[in-house]
């Protein structure tokens, strides 16, 4: 997606090798444009896969999934960092993952309320590194009884894992954007 790479390279900061900071269009601000563009996009790539729900994870999956499942006309469900009001364990489904930009394991949450095993669901994120955060989702998914129709990212790391293997569990994974290299500072999209 040009817009998206055009937006990254004046924006973006690498970090390291490893890390690039987007705050402003997608982790700390959003630009409604671009996001609404992303989600649009999405939703033309899953156009035919009978998407009844689009999950995310809090925070920076949120404007992206809400701008693809605006366009898809479908609830958008997200991942809680932090336990819902409810104590009740048995009803949430919740899986533990580690962050690889925030250098913690956090539980993640879904309320089993909504989703079911008549939902056909859209996984959309910001960034995909390792895959953590996405295998976590689809644990969650598997869980539920729901069918996961594909992973949509934002930006994907392709000299990390986590989109690679992904798919070769046999899921569909379709990133707008993917980096193959940051080094020395400089983004190299593929």
């Amino acid at each position: 997606m040009e817009l998206l790479k055009q937006r990254i390279r004046e924006v973006g900061q690498v970090l390291s090798n490893e890390v690039i900071k987007l705050d402003a269009i997608l982790n700390h601000a959003v630009d409604p444009v671009l996001t609404t563009a992303m989600g649009k996009e999405f939703a033309t790539i899953f156009a035919e896969e009978g998407v009844t729900k689009i999950l995310t994870i809090e925070s920076s999956g949120i404007p992206i999934a809400f701008a693809a499942a605006q366009i898809l006309n479908v609830p958008m469900v997200f991942a809680r960092r932090k336990k819902p009001v409810s104590s009740d364990t048995t009803e949430i489904y919740s899986e533990r993952v580690p962050s690889f930009t925030k250098g913690f394991v956090t539980d993640i949450m879904v309320a089993r309320e909504f989703l079911s095993a008549e939902d056909r669901i859209l996984l959309i994120d910001d960034f995909i590194a390792n895959g953590d955060a996405a295998r976590g989702l689809i644990r969650i998914i598997r869980r539920s009884g729901a069918h996961l129709v594909g992973v949509g990212i934002a930006v994907e790391k392709t000299f990390q894992a986590g989109g690679r293997t992904i798919r070769e569990s046999g899921i569909r994974v379709e990133s707008l954007v993917s980096i193959a290299s940051m080094e020395h500072g400089n983004i190299i999209f593929e």
